[in-house]
């Protein structure tokens, strides 16, 4: 019993966590391959004995294969082989290293899911040949294929035009073997009717409005015979194409705004290597106006807007019906441009109830014209008291309570022009006054009240702080 209580409490948490510790390391060991170590992000396959056999694959219930973003395996002579599905898996891989290893053939979708991949090293292993189909979707930083016994044909010499493409400082020592086994140097290597090929898009003015269609024609060229195909993107508009060996042609129907600014690319491709030729798409449409709302204050009062139109819309803004004579005050501003696509404000500088109302906004240009219009309210009305404050013969209505009425007068025997009226006073109008009222000569005046008048301290009323000239009770 006293030996059970001396584990309770902190020396047991921590013995549970070495335990939970321990526990760890055994999973990450068995989902770990033999021969290898495997860490948050990367794996490291090293060790000849006993070597691995096939590409390393960690189990998906006890691992998380996307955090993988390096792979380096060396000094495995049974590792022949890269399947389609092998590294799949391993969507955020970026480094992959395979080296003094026995790799002979890599599956031409080997890599299709890995688009993070930017370097390869495949140095010293027994490729004799490698397509280009499987990077040609990677933007690859560095290829190392040094070592390896390339076959000297037409297939491997995109390797050739790959890497002057790249002009690396240190180029690699590439070599091929001819048909007498002797090594050509990759850089000398010249094979006949073996080139890049070409594609040539002719394509008439590729400016067109909203639902009209059109037609682009391509050609390629080379040798070995390229294939054509059309690499259209993301283009909403209905299109549809026909090819013919070397010739083809794309049209495109009802054309929608939504693919103004869009590439259209012709594309020929054969081993050696890929050529495109380009042409953006141009669409002039109405103008619309997507989005309108109500004003937002920020450092200036705006009405938001959204404007899409080509060409570029004029805008312009009515206030009640009559047109907004913009200034410094009030004016348009477009905060972001996406090519036919405006967003902006009507930047308004400390607007009052005076701007308050309906702020329409038109758009136009030579294909159409929209408008919206949205209500706009700033700021209420001043407050005006219901009870007006009238001076002579008028009642104030007092919210601060400032205590007995009082008169302004001419009586030359009064040492200030404002009385106090006492009750039962005769002094004109004293009837009406009230114990709020305030009376000045015999002309009765509507007075808005500000309270403020009314929030002055007693050291503020100390006749030392009155200005010079001011009038003093007696």
């Amino acid at each position: 019993m006293s030996s059970w209580t001396r584990w309770r409490g902190p020396a047991m948490a921590r013995l549970w966590g070495f335990c939970w510790l321990l526990a760890g390391f055994w999973r990450a060991a068995l989902a770990c391959p033999t021969s290898c170590t495997c860490g948050a992000s990367r794996i490291s396959c090293s060790d000849p004995s006993p070597g691995i056999v096939a590409f390393p694959r960690l189990d998906p219930n006890s691992a998380e294969p996307e955090n993988i973003t390096e792979i380096f395996i060396a000094n495995q002579k049974r590792l022949e082989i890269i399947n389609e599905d092998d590294v799949e898996d391993y969507v955020g891989l970026k480094n992959l290293t395979i080296v003094d290893s026995g790799l002979k053939f890599v599956a031409h979708k080997a890599f299709l899911k890995n688009s993070n991949l930017q370097y390869v090293n495949f140095t010293r292993n027994k490729l004799t040949s490698l397509s280009r189909k499987h990077f040609r979707h990677l933007d690859l930083s560095e290829l190392i294929l040094a070592g390896n016994p390339f076959t000297c044909t037409c297939d491997i010499m995109w390797i050739k035009a790959f890497h002057e493409s790249k002009s690396s400082p240190e180029p690699q020592d590439l070599y091929c073997l001819n048909e007498s086994s002797k090594n050509i140097p990759l850089a000398n290597l010249q094979i006949p009717n073996c080139g890049m090929p070409s594609a040539s898009l002719t394509a008439p003015n590729l400016t067109v409005e909203e639902g009209k269609s059109i037609t682009l024609s391509c050609s390629v060229a080379g040798d070995p015979v390229p294939i054509m195909y059309w690499d259209v993107g993301n283009l909403v508009s209905k299109h549809m194409n026909e090819t013919s060996n070397t010739q083809g042609s794309l049209r495109i129907t009802n054309i929608s705004s939504d693919d103004s600014g869009k590439q259209i690319s012709c594309v020929a491709e054969n081993l050696v290597g890929e050529d495109q030729d380009s042409v953006n798409l141009t669409v002039h449409f109405a103008p619309t106006i997507t989005f309108l709302e109500s004003p937002t204050s920020d450092h200036h009062w705006c009405i938001p807007f959204t404007v899409k139109g080509n060409p570029k819309p004029a805008l312009q803004w009515f206030y009640n019906g009559a047109i907004l004579n913009e200034s410094k005050y009030i004016c348009t501003k477009i905060h972001v441009t996406n090519h036919t696509e405006y967003h902006g404000c009507l930047q308004l500088d400390n607007p009052t109830h005076m701007n308050n109302g309906d702020y329409t906004l038109i758009a136009k240009n030579e294909y159409g014209k929209d408008e919206k219009q949205i209500s706009a309210h700033f700021m209420g009305w001043p407050g005006i008291d219901d009870d007006f404050s009238w001076f002579g013969f008028g009642k104030v209505k007092s919210r601060q309570g400032v205590g007995p009425a009082s008169v302004i007068s001419n009586d030359d025997d009064s040492a200030s022009p404002l009385h106090h009226i006492s009750n039962g006073s005769n002094t004109p109008s004293s009837s009406e006054g009230g114990p709020d009222a305030v009376i000045i000569g015999m002309t009765k005046i509507p007075v808005i009240e500000n309270p403020q008048y009314f929030g002055i301290t007693n050291s503020q009323l100390k006749p030392d702080t009155w200005p010079r000239g001011s009038p003093k009770t007696a």
